[in-house]
């Protein structure tokens, strides 16, 4: 079994096939994952055509990965399928809602990290793409996703051709609180992140962006207040198309 201390995120891959025997049988033990109400509410499109690939790089800002994988993975947030057996069978579904999303995505995201967790043992290589929500349209086209189905993460996924460094991680510490939450002090802060930002990589990437501390990488060219804000616009919009709110 993989070591999870040794977890890598794998953007290059070997020209060796992601066999459909061994993605069924890892996504059908994903499966076993926890569910609301034992409902499973979340659905996978398996991309594996060049061309369907080359739709849905657009949406992902054409990273090279989402053409270049055996495999890409598009997990959704599904109310659609639960809410069709409910009128199947006589009873009227009431899942156009914020709350029904929400519940959805979770179960979509567990799935995703349980799928994950069993790749790893594999010793397949993945890249979790977190563009998914943030141009979820081009996706819902491309995928022809019905009302009440979100994409909420994408996945691609073959052989490893690469051994990246391991990113780092904040201390246990500093993401744990005992009975009540333990708001940070200054003190706490410099201590937490103290490792991160004296990292070689990190301290260049502050120089060459000509900014003063590392958080400013974060909040003034990664993850902007414009681009949060014009993102959020987008992803309201999209939930209100797909029927959630």
């Amino acid at each position: 079994m993989k070591n999870l201390q040794n977890r890598r995120t794998i953007r290059k891959y070997a020209d060796r096939e992601v066999s459909d025997q061994l993605l069924n049988r890892l996504m059908s033990e994903a499966a076993r994952t926890q569910t609301m109400g034992n409902l499973q509410l979340y659905s996978v499109v398996v991309t594996r055509s060049d061309e369907m690939k080359r739709q849905l790089a657009p949406a992902h800002f054409n990273q090279p990965m989402v053409t270049e994988a055996p495999v890409v993975l598009t997990v959704c947030a599904d109310f659609n399928r639960t809410s069709q057996w409910a009128r199947c069978r006589k009873a009227e579904p009431g899942y156009d809602n914020l709350l029904s999303f929400m519940n959805a995505a979770t179960d979509a995201l567990l799935y995703t990290q349980t799928l994950c967790n069993l790749m790893d043992e594999e010793g397949l290589g993945y890249c979790y793409l977190g563009t998914t929500i943030y141009q979820p349209q081009q996706i819902i086209e491309t995928l022809q996703l019905p009302l009440l189905v979100m994409p909420v993460a994408t996945l691609t996924v073959g052989w490893p051709a690469e051994e990246p460094p391991l990113s780092d991680r904040l201390p246990l510490e500093s993401f744990i609180h005992s009975e009540t939450y333990q708001d940070y002090t200054p003190q706490a802060i410099d201590t937490y992140y103290n490792y991160k930002e004296q990292l070689p990589e990190n301290r260049h990437f502050v120089e060459i962006n000509h900014k003063e501390t590392l958080a400013q990488i974060f909040t003034d060219i990664r993850y902007t207040r414009r681009d949060n804000e014009a993102l959020s616009a987008v992803l309201l919009d999209t939930l209100k198309q797909q029927g959630f709110l």
